[in-house]
């Protein structure tokens, strides 16, 4: 199943752009401990909930596991699952964010399991993983795209794969057309909001989730951060 599509190769391009250059500076202080305005303080508050909620789909002991961090941004979730044993191939289309992620993690003893690269999360090259995250890193794909992407991960994995999308909720169509006044360097490409109960239906009719099932849902709510994750197991 081919996804590189026009629409989504062209999309992949404005995500690449938008993390690795227009906004770069703004993500990384996001990401790390520097006081923020009170709106991005939502989002981090929201942000580091959902990545607790993701890694708990994982359990504490990854031991043996490989996990691909899908849209491993600044390293943080890849982090915490090396310090779970696993190791982790953490990989991001921005090379500056990989960068950033190499230089924050380096000091840890458990970074040793990580291995970041930049570029195509559905690179073959890649190889099969045990496990796959994938926090926030579909959430501007078209629907369609986003599980054909998730189809092709899943080919791949051989337990779990735990995944975020944008629920489409009247709150959060609301927070975004407020988001559109923020300046536009600072703005990411346009989340796109899915139906829970459509993406769940796509997903149960896919033919590479034959055999899986959904053991996690959760929603995380944080002023104007709003995610949802889900986790299906073989």
């Amino acid at each position: 199943m081919d996804v590189r599509t026009t629409d989504y190769t062209q999309r992949r391009g404005e995500i690449e752009t938008y993390f690795d250059r227009t906004a770069a500076a703004t993500w990384a202080r996001l990401t790390s401990d520097a006081p923020v305005g009170r709106i991005r303080a939502t989002v981090r508050a929201g942000r580091d909930r959902m990545r607790a909620t993701l890694l708990a789909a994982l359990g504490d002991d990854l031991r043996g596991q490989r996990v691909l961090d899908a849209g491993c941004g600044t390293g943080a979730l890849a982090l915490e699952a090396a310090r779970r044993g696993a190791v982790v191939l953490a990989i991001d289309l921005s090379p500056t964010l990989v960068q950033l992620a190499r230089e924050r993690t380096a000091s840890d003893p458990a970074a040793a399991r990580i291995h970041f690269r930049s570029g195509d999360m559905l690179d073959p090259a890649l190889g099969h993983f045990d496990h796959v995250v994938a926090m926030d890193s579909l959430i501007h794909y078209e629907a369609d795209d986003a599980v054909r992407v998730l189809s092709r991960l899943a080919e791949r994995t051989r337990q779990g794969m735990a995944f975020t999308f944008a629920p489409r909720t009247p709150a959060l169509a609301a927070m975004h057309a407020v988001g559109r006044l923020f300046p536009r360097g600072d703005r990411s490409p346009a989340i796109v909001p899915v139906a829970e109960a459509e993406l769940l239906r796509r997903l149960r009719t896919e033919p590479a989730f034959a055999g899986w099932r959904c053991a996690g849902n959760v929603r995380v709510a944080s002023g104007f951060y709003t995610s949802q994750a889900l986790h299906w197991v073989r």
